[in-house]
């Protein structure tokens, strides 16, 4: 279930973020303003501030496509939250996207990509989707000693 969630969350994020600054984002703004009636008032409030803000963001930018992928996981955050609270959110989630993904230009729909990566059983995933990945261990190793060979030591000459 948390995947599913995980999954959508991520879906809705690159979805309304790729929206931004197109002639969709009115439709898409008042959706998303919608999907969150569930919240109290002044989480409404501070939802439509932050859609308004983060619109006028990617519109001001001179380049958008950096601040669209800055602000994917900002909105990923928000829908995980509001689905983890609110799971009867999930159906209209998957409804708007679906609507706004239909109102994108074709520009902004190559531009909003959809990765799942999962890894299971002790598993590892190192992936990237317009981005570095960063791989760190836990604390490293010293390195093993160098090994010594008794008995054959060279003889010294004076």
């Amino acid at each position: 279930m948390f995947e599913e969630v995980a999954a959508l969350a991520m879906t809705g994020a690159t979805t309304v973020v790729a929206a931004m600054a197109t002639d969709g984002w009115s439709t898409a703004r008042a959706r998303m303003a919608g999907l969150f009636r569930r919240a109290d008032d002044i989480q409404r409030a501070a939802i439509e501030g932050q859609l308004d803000g983060h619109a006028a963001l990617v519109a001001s930018s001179d380049n958008a496509e950096a601040v669209r992928q800055d602000l994917v996981p900002v909105w990923r955050l928000q829908l995980a939250a509001l689905l983890r609270q609110h799971p009867d959110a999930a159906e209209e989630l998957q409804l708007l996207v679906r609507e706004i993904q239909e109102r994108l230009p074709s520009a902004q729909q190559v531009w909003q990509q959809r990765q799942t990566n999962i890894a299971r059983d002790h598993g590892q995933v190192f992936a990237s989707l317009g981005g570095d990945v960063i791989v760190h261990h836990g604390p490293a190793q010293p390195p093993p000693a160098p090994s010594v060979v008794v008995g054959d030591e060279p003889e010294a000459t004076e």
